[in-house]
C-alpha cells in the first residue's frame, strides 16, 4: 500500500502495519512529517523503539493477550527494537481500566513469580535471539526511585477533570463507588514509562487509548518527541459473546497442551473466524477455504503450530479427529462407556468413577477441582456439576489429564 502526497513523494505503507490495527494516533496519512505520520517515522534513519507495557497481574496468558505481542513481533521483523516493559511496579497498583471496583494490590513476590511464567509464555511469539531487537525492562527501575517532588510534578500535569474523563473512573464516580487516589497515579506512571524508555510507538488494546495518550502528553512535558499510539482490538472469547477471559472460561491459554488448544479452536463460531485468522495468524485472509469447517481446522492447526511446532500440531489434529469427531480411520478408536447403568440426574464426578477414568467418585471430584477434567475439550471447573439426562452427554468425550479418554454412549 502506498500513500501519495501533494509534493509527489510516495510513502510505502507496509501491509503488516494495518493488519488487525484499529487505530493509529495521530494519523495524518498525507503528511511526510514524522511527528504526524507513523509511516514517515518508520522510514527514518534509525530503528524505532516500540513499547509494549504489560502488568504481570496473573500467571496465565491467553490468545487475547497474544494480539499485541504479535504486532510487536511484526515491528521486530521490520527491523525495529521491541521493548517489552514488565510493569512490576505498576502491577502493584493494578490498571483500573474497565474495572468497576478497585483492584487488589499484589505483593512484590506475586508480581515476580507472575513475570517469570509470563516471559516463558510469550517466548514462542517474540524474537528473543536477534541482537538489538528486544529489550526486556522493568518499570521499577525508575518508578521506585521517584521522590515526592517528582511525583508532585507528575500529578501537576493532569487535572481531576481529565482523570475523571477516563472510562472506569467516571463510571465509578457517578455510581458513587470509590475512586482511590493511588489509582490516579496508574496512567501517569504508565505514561512516565514512555518518557523513561524514549518510546516512538506504544502498543495497546482499544481500552488503553487514555493511558497511551497520557504517555504522549508526558513526553511533551519532558521535552521529548511524542510517541504514536497503535491500538489493537479486544478479542472475543470462544463463546463469541464476551471478551476472552480465564474467569469466563471462554479462553485458549498460551500454555495449554496442543490437543486442548486445537479442540477449542476448531469449534470457533463461524462469525469469529475472520477476526481470529486476522488477529492470531499470518494466513492470507483473501484465500481462506470457503467452508467454515475447513477454516476452523486451518485456524486451529496454524495456532497450535505457532506455540507447539509442526509435529505437535499435526498430532493434535489427528487426535481431535478421533476424540471429537469419532473418525476412527485417522487413529486408534477411543474406548466407549455406556451411560445405560447410570441413574440420572448424575454428578459428573460419579461418572468419572463409574467409567474407570478415576478410581472413585471422590478422586473424580478432586480431579475436577485440580483442573484435569475436560468434556469435549472444555475444562470443567464446577466440582458438583450435574446432568439431568443421558442426552446431555451422549457422544461427548470425557477426558482426565492428557491420556485418559472415553466416549460417552447410550
Amino acid at each position: 500500500m502506498s500513500v501519495t502526497i501533494s509534493n509527489s513523494t510516495t510513502l510505502d505503507r507496509p501491509d503488516w502495519l494495518d493488519r488487525g490495527t484499529v487505530e493509529i494516533f495521530p494519523n495524518q496519512p498525507q503528511s511526510t512529517n514524522p511527528d504526524e505520520n507513523l509511516v514517515a517515522r518508520l522510514q527514518g534513519d534509525r530503528p524505532l523503539r516500540i513499547k509494549l507495557g504489560v502488568d504481570p497481574t496473573g500467571a496465565e496468558l491467553h490468545l487475547g493477550h497474544s494480539i499485541v505481542f504479535r504486532k510487536l513481533r511484526q515491528f521486530q521483523d521490520a527491523g525495529h527494537t521491541a521493548i517489552l516493559l514488565i510493569g512490576d511496579f505498576t502491577a502493584r497498583i493494578g490498571d483500573p481500566t474497565g474495572k468497576s471496583q478497585v483492584r487488589r494490590q499484589l505483593s512484590a513476590e506475586e508480581v515476580a513469580q507472575n513475570a517469570k511464567t509470563f516471559l516463558e509464555q510469550v517466548r514462542p511469539i517474540l524474537d528473543f535471539e536477534t541482537p538489538d531487537r528486544l529489550e526486556i525492562r522493568y518499570n521499577s527501575e525508575w518508578l521506585a526511585k521517584l521522590d515526592l517532588s517528582e511525583i508532585i510534578d507528575l500529578l501537576a500535569t493532569m487535572t481531576v477533570g481529565q482523570m475523571l474523563a477516563k472510562e472506569g473512573f467516571s463510571e465509578r464516580y457517578q455510581k458513587e463507588n470509590a475512586d482511590f487516589l493511588h489509582e490516579f497515579l496508574y496512567p501517569l506512571m504508565q505514561g512516565y514509562d514512555s518518557v523513561a524508555l524514549k518510546a516512538d510507538v506504544e502498543l495497546g488494546g482499544t481500552d488503553q487509548k487514555f493511558n497511551l495518550a497520557v504517555g504522549r502528553d508526558l513526553q511533551r512535558h519532558f521535552g521529548q518527541r511524542p510517541q504514536f499510539g497503535l491500538l489493537m482490538p479486544i478479542l472475543l472469547g470462544t463463546d463469541g459473546v464476551q471478551k476472552m477471559s480465564k474467569s469466563l472460561n471462554n479462553y485458549v491459554g498460551l500454555a495449554e497442551d496442543p490437543l486442548t488448544m486445537y479442540s477449542k479452536l476448531e469449534k470457533t463460531p463461524d462469525r469469529l473466524l475472520k477476526d481470529y485468522v486476522e488477529l492470531l495468524t499470518n494466513l492470507p485472509i483473501d484465500s481462506l477455504p470457503d467452508a467454515p469447517r475447513d477454516r476452523q481446522k486451518l485456524l486451529a492447526l496454524d495456532v497450535v503450530r505457532q506455540y507447539h511446532g509442526e509435529t505437535a500440531a499435526n498430532a493434535a489434529q489427528t487426535a481431535a479427529l478421533t476424540l471429537v469427531q469419532g473418525d476412527t480411520t485417522q487413529a486408534q478408536s477411543v474406548p466407549e462407556f455406556s451411560l445405560s447403568d447410570i441413574q440420572f440426574p448424575a454428578k459428573l464426578f460419579y461418572i468419572l468413577g463409574a467409567s474407570g477414568l478415576c478410581k472413585s467418585g471422590g478422586e473424580g471430584r478432586r480431579q475436577i477441582q485440580g483442573g484435569a477434567v475436560r468434556l469435549d475439550g472444555d475444562r470443567i471447573q464446577e466440582a458438583d456439576l450435574s446432568f439431568d439426562q443421558p442426552a446431555d452427554l451422549i457422544g461427548k468425550i470425557l477426558q482426565v489429564g492428557k491420556n485418559k479418554f472415553v466416549r460417552l454412549v447410550a
